[in-house]
């Protein structure tokens, strides 16, 4: 008894032990696996079980009273965010609304402000009106004194007649009512002669805010005709440095006297402006004359400055322009002329004060337009009136970078223009190769382009290497080039090629390149139309050249620069991996077209009764089909491309009908069925050769002919009709005659091949014993085969 509760105790202190382990171990994430061992070992493993109870029961409660506590936690949290949301669309809201009312406010108080400017000057103008009415009414008297002198136009002699009398005679009078009546009048008199000779200033205001226009548009005129003479006396220096390269031209220095011309201004009067600033001068009043002079004038200019908005700025805009050239045109020969009434200052202020106001303009009307040849436009006349009033000795750089901020927009709405060109120029494009049957066709759409190295008319009609999208395209692109020179040139940059021939990439990668890539996946296209896609692509890169050529010419850059390694267009190798894209989606199209002829392969008879005498009805569709595959893709793909394509549909056709002797569709098959499959690859293979050296792949002496991407299909044809397949398993006849052949394809078909028909009356036949042979041969090569797998 003593013995067995001594017992008892220690598996309770066990058991006690066990638990608080198990406890330990489990809170410490560590291996159960030694007390689980001890408890099987020690016969308890009840109160192992008993203990992990326990602990799961425990670990529940924790599990439980966590989630419980989370769970509030993140109500809490759901419930403060989306406070916050309502308190954020309330900001939000009442955003908006103070930028409203802010709004509203500033807009009423720049209205004020205008209509304060408006009195202002207003106020100012009647102020001067004033003045001049108090001295025309002193004026009045003067005119009974001097009326010879004034009726003749004589005013500076009635002046100093007035000077005399005022000087000499005035103080000896002896009548104080004459003297009296005297000293009135003199004051007068000026006054009329001042008003005289200010009407006359007036109405030559008149004349000259209405002349102008005309002075500009001639100034204008004269700058085009300059530059056209620069341009011509450039490309002629530049002809001149080709030749010298090649030999002398005994015309490259002769002297062309079209050029030689006296530059034609428009002669405009100034006489006015002469006498009314000698006779306020000798009235003391030369300040004045120059205050009133450059007030007028500065109305003037901003009446000139306020464009028509009754039409379009593209129709205003010469008129604009050539005003403001015609007012600072005058303004600068009265500068030069008429010494004392301008200030080299007074002018300069008023010319940057319009300059800033037409860039204000110019900018305004840039962002509004939508046409990249209303830019053009634009730009080609602001040019010219930088050029015009630069030679006139003002300062036109803000012109010019106003062209140059808005260079980025008008490249944009070009390449726009030209986007839309190019797709239409694609959709009309059917992609058969162009025939040309007149030489002025040929001229405009091959030599004119230099889309042939050859520039003498070949044989019309003509059959050209590429569809009509091509000259397209290319002119598009020679416009896009003209386009873009045309806007950099007479600008801020100098050297334009670099930016010409960045954006001539730009254009060929992300406009033509995507559309060419978009037409070959666009997969509506039929095998001809892809192959001549190809050909396009090949004509499209060598023009490439020829594209930076054109562009190099404009900007006048010497050709030998152009022959420096890297000086080409990385358009040109994107236009080689779409062309690549082309030959893979015409191998792929090529392919899919095959396998629709090949579902007809399941359709034959494959355990007929007798051999076919001809060849099935899908090689009749497959050869038809890759006979009009060559002969399209001969003339326009490289032979490489032709051999690659070709080549991948024999392929394609080998592995097809393998494929379907695989397939579950073809439970089983004999020899006849193969008979009829050797047909058809004679006649296949007959075409392969046939073609192969017709097509002068031959010539390229590859390692693999078109036959020969057949051999599978032909091995396993000649392995089937062999007499003894079961030399299959010799390796050295494998490796000669079956070399291509997997032994497991081989395990399947054979598995499906009866060597002789299923006929009631087929051990009759007096081929019996071949066929037995045969048979067994068979029998043997598949119990090799399945010992082999």
């Amino acid at each position: 008894m003593t013995a067995q509760t001594k017992k008892r105790g220690a598996g309770e202190s066990g058991n006690g032990g066990i638990a608080t382990a198990l406890a330990g171990f489990v809170s410490n994430n560590e291996d159960l696996g030694p007390i689980v061992r001890h408890s099987f070992e020690s016969g308890k493993p009840e109160a192992l079980f008993h203990n992990l109870r326990g602990i799961a029961k425990r670990k529940e409660v924790e599990i439980e009273e966590l989630c419980r506590l989370h769970y509030e936690e993140f109500i809490l949290a759901v419930d403060e965010l989306r406070g916050v949301l309502v308190d954020a669309d309330g900001l939000k809201a009442a955003l908006s609304g103070e930028n409203l009312r802010l709004q509203e406010v500033a807009s009423a108080l720049l209205l004020k402000l205008d209509e304060l400017l408006e009195l202002y000057a207003a106020n100012k103008n009647l102020g001067e009106a004033l003045a001049t009415l108090k001295i025309i009414l002193q004026i009045t008297s003067l005119c009974q004194v001097c009326n010879r002198d004034i009726a003749g136009g004589k005013f500076h002699t009635a002046l100093k007649t007035l000077e005399l009398i005022e000087k000499d005679y005035l103080q000896n009078i002896p009548l104080k009512p004459l003297k009296n009546v005297v000293q009135k009048q003199i004051p007068m008199m000026k006054l009329y002669i001042e008003k005289k000779v200010s009407g006359e200033f007036n109405e030559w205001l008149v004349y000259i805010r209405k002349f102008a226009m005309e002075i500009g548009q001639a100034s204008i005129r004269q700058a085009s005709l300059d530059r056209q003479k620069d341009e011509g006396m450039r490309a002629r220096q530049r002809e001149a440095e080709e030749c010298s390269r090649v030999g002398f031209d005994e015309h490259a220095y002769a002297l062309d006297v079209e050029y030689i011309d006296e530059e034609s201004t428009l002669e405009f009067d100034l006489t006015p402006v002469y006498r009314a600033y000698n006779i306020h001068i000798c009235l003391g009043l030369g300040e004045k004359f120059r205050e009133y002079y450059c007030s007028n004038r500065l109305m003037q200019l901003n009446l000139d400055m306020q464009i028509s908005t009754a039409q379009p700025f593209l129709e205003s805009h010469q008129h604009f322009l050539a005003q403001v050239a015609g007012f600072f045109i005058v303004e600068d020969r009265v500068l030069r002329t008429a010494e004392g009434l301008l200030s080299e200052s007074q002018v300069e202020t008023m010319w940057e004060a319009s300059i800033s106001k037409v860039t204000t303009i110019l900018e305004e009307q840039f962002t509004r337009m939508d046409a990249a040849n209303h830019h053009l436009l634009v730009k080609d006349y602001v040019s010219l009136l930088a050029a015009t009033m630069k030679k006139y000795g003002y300062q036109a750089t803000s012109l010019l970078e106003v062209l140059e901020k808005n260079r980025g927009r008008y490249h944009e709405l070009l390449v726009s223009d030209c986007r839309k060109q190019i797709q239409a120029v694609f959709a009309k494009d059917s992609y058969e190769r162009m025939v040309i049957k007149k030489e002025n066709e040929y001229n405009m759409n091959v030599t004119a382009l230099q889309l042939e190295p050859i520039q003498v008319v070949p044989d019309l009609p003509y059959v050209a290497p590429f569809s009509s999208s091509v000259p397209g395209v290319c002119r598009i692109v020679r416009s896009f080039i003209e386009d873009l020179v045309s806007y950099l040139s007479y600008g801020v940059m100098m050297n334009s090629y670099d930016v010409v021939k960045r954006y001539l990439d730009k254009l060929l990668i992300e406009v033509l390149n995507d559309g060419l890539l978009k037409s070959i996946h666009s997969g509506s296209l039929e095998i001809a139309q892809l192959v001549q896609i190809a050909g396009n692509i090949a004509t499209l890169e060598r023009s490439c050249d020829t594209f930076l050529m054109h562009a190099a010419q404009l900007c006048g850059l010497p050709k030998r620069l152009l022959e420096k390694p890297h000086s080409g267009l990385t358009a040109r190798a994107v236009l080689k991996a779409s062309q690549n894209a082309a030959f893979n989606g015409l191998i792929t199209l090529a392919n899919s077209k095959i396998d629709e002829f090949m579902l007809l392969l399941t359709s034959i008879n494959w355990t007929a009764e007798e051999a076919p005498e001809h060849a099935n009805d899908y090689m009749n569709e497959v050869l038809i089909y890759l006979d009009m595959v060559v002969s399209t893709a001969q003339p326009v793909l490289p032979r490489e491309i032709l051999f690659k394509v070709v080549s991948g549909a024999l392929s394609h056709i080998s592995d097809s009908i393998i494929t379907v002797i695989l397939s579950d569709r073809v439970k089983r098959f004999n020899v006849n069925a193969v008979a009829g499959i050797d047909i058809d690859l004679r006649l296949l293979e007959e075409f392969a050769e046939d073609r192969f050296h017709s097509t002068g792949l031959s010539d390229l002496r590859k390692q693999t002919s078109f036959k020969d991407c057949l051999v599978e299909i032909r091995q396993l044809t000649n392995l089937l009709l062999s007499n003894q397949p079961e030399s299959f398993m010799n390796s050295a006849i494998r490796e000669k005659n079956y070399g291509s052949l997997d032994q497991k394809k081989v395990a399947i078909i054979c598995d499906k091949f009866r060597d002789a028909p299923d006929s009631l009356f087929g051990s009759l036949s007096s081929r019996n014993m071949v066929q037995n042979a045969r048979k067994k041969s068979l029998d043997v090569l598949k119990r090799r085969l399945k010992d082999f797998s």
